[in-house]
């Protein structure tokens, strides 16, 4: 299944997105996480399209997204709402199904509560919850706030083996692709992640963003939760009050990854398929 490549202007900004399954009546809104880019959903994209049109945008400061001029004001969920909200009046798109990844999962939260409450009708939450685990943040502050460069491309797709391997078995050619897809080069000749470090921001000028307990208990639509059985992000503790508080999610572990799923197996594929097809 083949894609576009597209750019539109939300809030301002510019932001890049892939299409795919153009021409379907119903949409998925698939959104990365936080040092990601649209491009990791190239495989549950591809699959989903067969039935629905999927947007993966790039989020501001990601990817070929315009990096913010003001970043501690712009990298937080007040303002990537906005660009969702931008997105789809810009598409326009009246209601759609939402698939996040980490940071992805929490906009969709945030949105689905507030400037698009009535307009997202199912949310899936890879990893991803109204609380997240703290030693996590640091952890990926760790990494985020300060790139890594190597000389080469094949040095950067070994950096990233290692980081990322709590997404759970990758082929050659995927970690080639989230390589190839992720890597910008600097002024003196290294390569690095596609994203811009202030996005790190955000932990420190808006320090509450992912504490989403409000917003989660005011959610009235079908959620479904992939947590990855090893995450040490999204704590069993929070799964339970998920399950038990607002809108109640079903919550599916999924064995063999920790933050988050790489959502690129057939079992992951009939999860979301499933869930976004119900009645």
């Amino acid at each position: 299944m083949s894609f576009t490549s597209n750019y539109i202007t939300c809030a301002g900004r510019e932001l890049h997105y892939t299409e795919w399954g153009a021409g379907n009546a119903e949409t998925v809104i698939a959104w990365h996480g936080l040092a990601r880019t649209g491009r990791d959903m190239d495989d549950i994209a591809a699959h989903l399209a067969r039935r629905y049109r999927v947007i993966c945008p790039d989020t501001i400061g990601r990817g070929l997204s315009q990096w913010s001029p003001t970043p501690e004001r712009e990298y937080c969920l007040a303002f990537y709402d906005q660009l969702a909200l931008g997105l789809l009046d810009g598409l326009g798109l009246d209601r759609v199904h939402w698939l996040g990844t980490s940071m992805g999962g929490a906009i969709g939260m945030h949105a689905a509560a507030g400037v698009l409450r009535g307009r997202v009708r199912r949310l899936v939450l890879n990893d991803s919850g109204p609380e997240v685990a703290a030693a996590a943040i640091e952890r990926i502050r760790s990494y985020a706030g300060n790139p890594a460069a190597f000389a080469t491309v094949t040095e950067l797709e070994a950096y990233f083996r290692s980081v990322y391997k709590p997404y759970g078995a990758m082929s050659d050619a995927q970690w080639r692709r989230l390589t190839e897809t992720s890597t910008r080069r600097l002024p003196d000749g290294r390569v690095t992640p596609h994203y811009d470090p202030a996005m790190v921001m955000q932990f420190t000028h808006h320090a509450d963003d992912y504490g989403l307990w409000d917003e989660w208990d005011s959610l009235d639509i079908p959620v479904l939760c992939l947590r990855g059985a090893e995450s040490d992000l999204l704590l069993p503790a929070t799964v339970e009050q998920m399950r038990r508080r607002g809108p109640r999610a079903v919550v599916v572990e999924i064995a063999g990854c920790g933050h988050a799923p790489s959502l690129n197996t057939p079992e992951q594929f009939a999860l979301i398929e499933r869930f976004f097809g119900a009645a």
